[in-house]
């Protein structure tokens, strides 16, 4: 269900915020539906709060927001906010990451309030500190496991879109986009040479991605099939297309990753989409020298930070490194 379904049960101010999102600033579908899903959740609990209705009962849900005004959005504090965040914790289990995602949507909402409608004179959410996330190193794929995953593509029984799924797991792979970013190729967005292709990232930012022999060769082995006599009246622009012959939506292409994963083997490891585009990056990182600062390009990234987490080096490395100290030789006469 997408958050526009949401939308018409929401305050007005809310509505409003969304529609400068996803119209003004160009965030994604996905960014958007979890601001106001967030949104939803806050207020919410204000208003069983206020209304003396406990904020873990069935009544919950079903509270009445279309009323929830400008004078009850100015009546909002510091405090209210700090107490949402505390029943995340302590009633909905919600980690750091989680309430720190909370606390965006409603430090956006409220920026949004007063700098740029000027609704409100003070904003609540200013000077509340984000929550620290537990930082922990990425899940990926190695390069023998990353094989084998590949190998597992292709000698999948009873697969007729066998040619289309290794592809999309050869994109994934080597060149670390996003599963939105995949599902939104078009055909001519690909170079006629198959050197490069043309995304759409995260706030309707487009890069060129472009792609080695690997890439070429799948690619090459897939188009002869979707631009042959199978699809010759297929009236749709998309690369990859589904059972009825759309586009593969994300959620299509999430469960056909996840069915490889546990044909391969690593089912129970929690590996997602997001997860070989973490190995795409440190295998770049690693084994191809790839610098920070381009593969920050590659990925698509808006902050040299988000890219450092695939810095991480491993342990082989690490003792790599100890060895070629030049002073490792230097024992004691």
């Amino acid at each position: 269900m997408s958050y526009r379904d949401e939308l018409p049960t929401m305050p007005a101010t809310v509505r409003e915020f969304a529609n400068y999102k996803a119209g003004i600033q160009g965030c994604s579908e996905k960014t958007v539906g979890e601001y106001v899903l967030d949104l939803r959740t806050f207020f919410r609990y204000l208003t069983a709060v206020r209304n003396g209705i406990s904020p873990d009962s069935d009544e919950f849900d079903k509270a009445d927001l279309t009323s929830v005004d400008l004078d009850f959005v100015s009546s909002i504090s510091t405090e209210d906010i700090y107490e949402f965040l505390m029943y995340t914790g302590s009633v909905r289990g919600n980690g750091s990451r989680a309430k720190a995602r909370k606390l965006s949507a409603i430090k956006a909402y409220f920026k949004y309030m007063t700098v740029k409608r000027h609704l409100l004179e003070t904003n609540p959410a200013a000077d509340i500190e984000t929550p620290k996330a537990k930082k922990s190193l990425p899940k990926f794929l190695t390069l023998e496991e990353s094989l084998h995953l590949l190998d597992t593509v292709r000698s999948y029984p009873s697969e007729r879109n066998k040619v289309r799924d290794y592809t999309i797991v050869t994109l994934f792979l080597n060149c670390g986009m996003r599963v939105s970013e995949l599902v939104g190729i078009n055909i001519n967005d690909l170079d006629p040479e198959l050197r490069s292709l043309r995304v759409v990232g995260k706030g309707s930012k487009e890069r060129i991605i472009y792609l080695n022999e690997a890439c070429r060769a799948s690619l090459a082995e897939y188009l002869s099939e979707r631009l042959g006599e199978k699809y010759r009246s297929v009236n749709e622009k998309a690369l990859f297309l589904s059972q009825q012959c759309k586009r593969m939506s994300v959620q299509s292409v999430q469960w056909m990753v996840y069915k490889y994963l546990d044909a391969a083997g690593y089912g129970a490891r929690h590996l997602s989409v997001h997860k070989l585009r973490h190995t795409a990056a440190t295998l770049m990182y690693q084994s191809g020298e790839v610098d920070v600062r381009v593969l920050k390009d590659i990925l698509g990234h808006e902050q040299l930070n988000t890219t450092q987490i695939y810095t991480h080096v491993s342990d082989s490395s690490m003792q790599a490194a100890m060895e070629n100290n030049p002073l490792s030789k230097i024992k004691p006469e």
